[in-house]
């Protein structure tokens, strides 16, 4: 007997959607169509439904609508539901997944696109429903056993209850977690990471008087306090927290950040409370000059956009919608191009082309950018074999090492084999590194950095001077070239002491035998008070922006014939 095909429901589509649903699913699902809420529902109560699609920009019925009801209804908590927008509708698409969505597809229907977004949103909500049966069998389990605090459910319940109960006090909801702590668990066991957990909650349930509030672990290193506002005081809170920490006399930097929500809509699930507490900290993570952060309205438009770059992430790097450009860096005596530095670019076929800017943070932060440092290394290995078999000169080319690669057991491994797969020599790939990946694990980066030495990688640090630690690093690092931070390059033209600390960077490289490059040149009198400090390569718009690799070439081969 032929296996009956999983039902997909239809929900208010035109006879042009229904057709393409069709044809990308005819072999893998049978399509009920429905035009109105009545016959929605009708369909959902007579059949096994296992994903349905709701059209949000046809009259036939209003999308949002149905997307609300479904949401109320428990019976549909996990049931995936994908909503069709017409392509460049941003207003829709950000309303449909407040309404409920669990992911959006545009018209017209590109088939890869609806497959794969099919395929990850049945698996997420299936994972859900799974999480869900997990979460009703423990949830007479109040307290987490490893810390003693409050688990996720039973914190959610607790706060809600305490904040309903006191309507006349300002509540504080506040997210914290530790950076980086999955390294602190590899670098020294579980054991160790208990301890540092175990330890911190000791110190919440001491510091939190439970008469007025309450403290939770919600999973891994995340803890989450409910507190009234006016005895909150963030400044003391980490201050005591470190000195907590620091006592177990743990040989690694281990931060807690944090991010607070005041309470200013009580009728919103705690859980949502908790979101926008954790979106203030995100904000911050990592920026070790911050280590609070305060919830505004402005992050919930952040966030939706975020969301969308991490659903997208994965597919977009398989559908090569990540490319390089290259960025001459001149050497103003010769006139010539001597190196460049890779810059990668995210062209997405629904939003354009996203800045750099905004989704480098996420990916640093959710760990996909050690995937994406690793194709734009191999790409900058192409683009180099490819001059090489045409008979063309090159320059080395710099890539940058996210501070996440460091714990990539097999970092220098799969750069070596780069090497060899592409026939390169290790002068032609530049390695930058940055202060950062040194604040976090010294020792790691200084044993790593020594290795790529002596496989002969060139080094470079990056916007040196911008941070507090960028002498220490230079001291304890064997570096090849310095590149100056570019805020110093913008205040030359008016700033003695700019100039003066420019001077002395200069001639801090020349007397330790490393070469100089000056980020971010863009006026021909920076470019004069730059140049007469000493030999010094230029990065900036005033020799050239970022080019596409076809524009790199051509203008390569004009200045370096």
């Amino acid at each position: 007997m032929e296996k009956a095909l999983p039902i997909m429901l239809l929900a208010g589509a035109d006879k042009n959607i229904h057709d393409d649903l069709q044809n990308i699913f005819k072999d893998t699902y049978k399509i009920i169509s429905a035009d109105n809420e009545y016959e929605c529902f009708n369909a959902l109560s007579n059949n096994k439904i296992e994903i349905v699609f709701v059209t949000l920009n046809l009259q036939i019925m209003d999308g949002l609508d149905f997307l609300k009801t479904l949401a109320q209804d428990s019976r549909y908590k996990n049931l995936p539901i994908i909503a069709i927008v017409t392509f460049g509708d941003f207003d829709s698409v950000s309303r449909a997944i407040e309404s409920g969505a669990s992911d959006i597809v545009t018209t017209p229907l590109n088939e890869m696109m609806v497959t794969y977004r099919t395929r990850n949103v049945i698996a997420h909500c299936q994972q859900a429903e799974k999480d869900k049966q997990i979460l009703e069998m423990n949830r007479y389990l109040e307290i987490d056993a490893l810390t003693g605090l409050y688990n996720r459910e039973t914190f959610y319940d607790k706060a809600a209850n305490i904040i309903h109960d006191n309507p006349e006090v300002q509540y504080c909801i506040v997210y914290l977690d530790i950076s980086c702590f999955k390294v602190v668990n590899d670098l020294f066991h579980t054991e160790t990471g208990n301890l540092i957990l175990k330890t911190a909650a000791d110190y919440f349930q001491k510091k939190i008087n439970p008469q007025i509030g309450l403290s939770g672990r919600i999973e891994a290193d995340h803890f989450v306090l409910c507190v009234p506002q006016d005895t909150l005081d963030m400044d003391r809170l980490i201050r005591e927290l470190d000195d907590t920490i620091k006592s177990l006399g743990i040989s690694h930097n281990i931060l807690f950040f944090a991010g607070v929500y005041p309470v200013a809509d009580m009728t919103i699930p705690v859980d949502q409370m908790c979101d926008r507490a954790s979106m203030a900290l995100n904000k911050i993570k990592g920026n070790y000059a911050r280590r609070y952060n305060f919830y505004d309205v402005g992050m919930r438009d952040r966030m939706l956009k975020e969301q969308m770059i991490v659903r997208d992430m994965e597919f977009a790097l398989k559908d090569n919608q990540f490319t390089i450009f290259l960025q001459p860096i001149y050497r103003p005596e010769t006139n010539e191009i001597v190196s460049a530095e890779a810059l990668v670019r995210w062209f997405h076929p629904e939003s354009g082309m996203i800045s750099p800017g905004y989704f480098i943070p996420v990916f640093e932060r959710n760990g996909f950018i050690v995937k994406l440092d690793r194709f734009v290394w191999e790409t900058v290995c192409k683009f180099l074999r490819s001059r090489l078999d045409a008979g063309k000169k090159i320059v080395p080319v710099s890539v940058n090492v996210s501070r996440l690669n460091f714990y990539s057991y097999d970092l220098l491994i799969f750069l070596l084999n780069l090497l060899k797969k592409y026939d390169l020599e290790p002068w032609m790939l530049k390695l930058e590194v940055t202060e950062s990946a040194y604040t976090d694990n010294p020792q790691q980066l200084i044993k790593i950095i020594n290795q790529f030495k002596e496989n002969g990688f060139p080094i470079l640090m990056d916007d040196f001077g911008s941070g507090y630690s960028s002498l220490n690093m230079l001291k304890n690092i064997d570096i090849d070239v310095l590149k100056v931070d570019m805020a110093f390059v913008r205040e030359i033209e008016h700033s003695e002491r700019a100039r003066i600390i420019l001077l002395m960077i200069i001639g801090l490289a020349r007397e330790l035998g490393m070469g100089v490059v000056t980020e971010g040149v863009e006026t021909q009198t920076q470019l004069d008070y730059i140049t007469n400090m000493g030999s010094v390569d230029i990065q900036g718009y005033y020799f050239s922006k970022p080019l596409a690799v076809k524009d790199f070439n051509a203008l390569f081969d004009k200045y370096n014939p």
